[in-house]
This record gives C-alpha cells, sequence and structure tokens, in this order.
C-alpha cells in the first residue's frame, strides 16, 4: 500500500556519533529512480508521563532547555537510555527521578513520531496514577523544580503558551486534563 510513495535506502553515512544522538546521510532512490540523500537523526526513543496526584493535581517540571534557551514547564520525561530496560520501567524510573512520585498504576496512552521529516524518536507517554511520595532523584545535570497545578490551571498554562512542547501538550490532551 502506498508503495508509489516508498523511498528506498542505498547506503548509510554516519556523520556524528554522540552519546545520545546520531547523524545519518543515507542515499535513496525516490519512486521516480532518482537518487537523493536523507539527514536524519537518530534517536534511542523517550518516555514521558502525566502523573494525576490524589489531590487532582497534576505534577510538571519546570527545567531550563538548552537548544532553546529558555525554561519550560512540561511533562516529566526521558529517554530509554538502560540497555534492557522495559518502556514501561523506564516512565516509572523517570517518573520518580524527575518528580520523586512512585506510580501505583501507569497506563501506556499513546506513542508519538516527535519530528518525523528529520528524526526517528518516538516519545512513549503514559497516565500515572495512585501516586505516593518518594524521593526525587534527578540525575546529576538535571536541575528540575516540581509543581503542582490543577486542570484549570493547566489550560490555562497552555493558553498562555507557558506549556507549549508537543510531548506535553499530546500527553494532557490524551489523559483528558482540560
Amino acid at each position: 500500500m502506498y508503495s508509489e510513495l516508498t523511498e528506498k535506502f542505498i547506503k548509510t553515512e554516519r556523520v556524528f556519533s554522540g552519546s545520545v544522538l546520531k547523524l545519518n546521510v543515507d542515499t535513496i532512490e525516490l519512486p521516480n529512480g532518482n537518487e537523493a540523500t536523507r539527514e536524519w537523526v537518530e534517536h534511542p526513543g523517550a518516555v514521558a508521563v502525566v502523573p494525576l496526584c490524589p489531590n487532582g493535581k497534576i505534577a510538571l517540571v519546570r527545567q531550563y532547555r538548552y537548544p532553546i534557551n529558555t525554561v519550560t514547564l512540561e511533562l516529566p520525561a526521558g529517554k530509554l537510555d538502560v540497555e534492557g530496560e522495559r518502556i514501561e520501567e523506564c516512565a516509572r524510573r523517570e517518573l520518580q527521578e524527575e518528580t520523586g512520585y512512585i506510580a501505583g498504576n501507569i497506563k501506556h496512552i499513546i506513542s508519538i513520531n516527535t519530528t518525523p521529516g528529520f528524526t526517528n524518536e518516538v516519545i512513549h507517554i503514559y497516565v500515572a496514577e495512585d501516586l505516593t511520595r518518594g524521593e526525587q532523584s534527578p540525575d546529576e545535570d538535571e536541575f528540575i523544580n516540581v509543581e503542582l497545578y490543577t486542570p484549570g490551571e493547566i489550560s490555562h498554562l497552555i493558553k498562555n503558551g507557558e506549556i507549549n512542547d508537543a510531548k506535553s501538550l499530546i500527553g494532557l490532551l490524551m489523559a483528558g486534563v482540560k
């Protein structure tokens, strides 16, 4: 199906390999038989979690994001960077590391391709409930504030553009936060 749109892989050249990302330049054959190149970033994938607290509030994290030079308000999230770790385990780990909350129940709600025009990154989004307070343990290079908001406050923050990253918007929407 849609074979008239499919591009065929010919060869790849890895032009950069970092600790998180790898940059590839692939030569491909277009549907019309011509050759072209595609630059794309290989990413290990990630998780994001919508933490629904017992008091009806949602836990969000505020942190500085270097690529956009700003402090953001977003869902707790992190990379699939532990060898052999299941995706759900990663979601539970990232929730605890970033917020201190431990999920009694966690449920996958959607997986999204973040920017398929240049990366294969997939973010798996979960809802966490029956939360108990544990100890926050962010990575040594992470500086994170945990903030609790009602659904109404979150709606206001979205409308004001204070929550504007795709994973958070999609996760909150899919979790029914309005």
